[in-house]
């Protein structure tokens, strides 16, 4: 409170030294003094006059030289009477300005701190600042800053938005749920949201799709059919509950739907592996794979890939579902300059998604795109 008080002093002796060449008053003209002077002035020309001592013209040309400083003097002796009581008006109005400044100044900078500022939080070194920048705070640190806002304005959907999924993430489920409830309840209904809300419900259950979870993902499948993160749910239910060929459906159908590359798709079809009891699709040949092979001899090289593609050609042939290993042996297919080949693993995928148009599309538009089609 001390170093405070200091620095209101410092301030207004700041603002006064500053100020102190509009406090003081006006500057006396010299005017009253000088008519004196040039009275006596030309009663001593008289006297010469008088005495001989200078001739009547020369008495003349003096009296009107002292005369028109007599006239001038006298002009600015009645100009400075009005102004000089202003003057005083305007100094008494400026030293009232000053002191509010000082006022102002000296006391409302440290009171607006203090309203709107932190002066109950301790000083930090340079050095810790440094050590550890805005940027790089902790994960809960910015929790905590989250949280802090969200006390202050509870109706601010983004934030609840936000940080739901922060939580999922520490593994505070319940506080996911609430958050995820909030979000729904300031940001309006939608399909991911409520796929979400399901989420941190199942996860608060230890993994278990509760009645609270599935109902969540029945509203999220009624807003959009194609939610795959509620229908992987809806298929994780129905293998809780034992009906394991409902479970297998649902993915089957959700694997069938999934667009190229969906980073999803694989643990969707190791739970299909799961209640099905066939191994899980494995990856065909990538690009990283027959970039590897580029060190073999050309006969090596076409080995090794027409290996790969065999062992996809053949898992293909027990799980026809999979339109994305379908895509790829089109692809290995075409590398390998078997042009046959590729139309006739086309055909079989044809044959084993007859049942889904939307895969059947895909499958076409790469034949386009490798000139297979026709």
């Amino acid at each position: 409170m001390v170093l405070w008080v200091v620095f209101a002093f410092m301030t207004a002796a700041a603002i006064i030294a500053v100020c102190w060449p509009l406090v003081r008053g006006p500057r006396k003209v010299a005017g009253g003094s000088d008519l004196l002077v040039y009275k006596d002035q030309l009663q001593e020309i008289d006297r010469d006059r008088a005495n001989g001592l200078i001739g009547e013209s020369e008495a003349e040309a003096a009296r009107l030289e002292v005369s028109r400083r007599l006239l001038a003097a006298a002009n600015t002796s009645a100009a400075t009477i009005a102004p000089a009581e202003s003057g005083l008006r305007v100094v008494k109005r400026r030293r009232i300005a000053i002191v509010a400044a000082v006022v102002v100044l000296s006391l409302g900078a440290p009171g607006l701190y203090v309203a709107l500022g932190s002066p109950n939080i301790p000083g930090e070194p340079a050095f810790a600042r440094v050590e550890n920048p805005e940027g790089q705070q902790s994960i809960a640190g910015l929790v905590s800053q989250v949280e802090a806002r969200l006390a202050r304005n509870p109706n601010d959907g983004m934030g609840w938005e936000v940080i739901a999924p922060v939580y999922l993430r520490l593994g505070r489920f319940d506080d996911a749920v609430q958050a995820r409830k909030k979000s729904l309840q300031l940001n309006g209904e939608s399909a991911t949201r409520e796929a979400d809300l399901g989420e941190a419900e199942a996860a608060a259950a230890d993994g278990i799709v509760t009645a609270d979870a599935h109902a969540a993902f029945e509203r999220a499948v009624a807003l959009d059919a194609h939610e795959a993160k509620a229908r992987y749910f809806l298929g994780l239910a129905a293998e809780q509950d034992g009906r394991a060929q409902d479970a297998a459906s649902i993915w089957r159908s959700l694997l069938a739907e999934a667009p190229s590359g969906a980073p999803w798709a694989t643990f969707v079809r190791e739970a299909l592996a799961r209640v099905t009891g066939a191994p899980a699709a494995q990856a065909g040949p990538t690009a990283s794979d027959v970039a590897a092979a580029a060190n073999m001899s050309e006969q090596g090289r076409r080995d090794m890939i027409r290996g790969m593609v065999a062992r996809l050609a053949d898992r293909l042939r027990g799980n026809g579902a999979d339109v994305d290993g379908w895509l790829r042996l089109v692809r290995a297919y075409t590398v390998l300059g078997d042009r046959d080949k590729a139309k006739s693993a086309a055909a079989d995928a044809r044959r084993a998604l007859a049942d889904h148009p939307e895969e059947l599309r895909r499958i076409d538009d790469l034949l386009k795109a490798l000139g297979l089609s026709g």
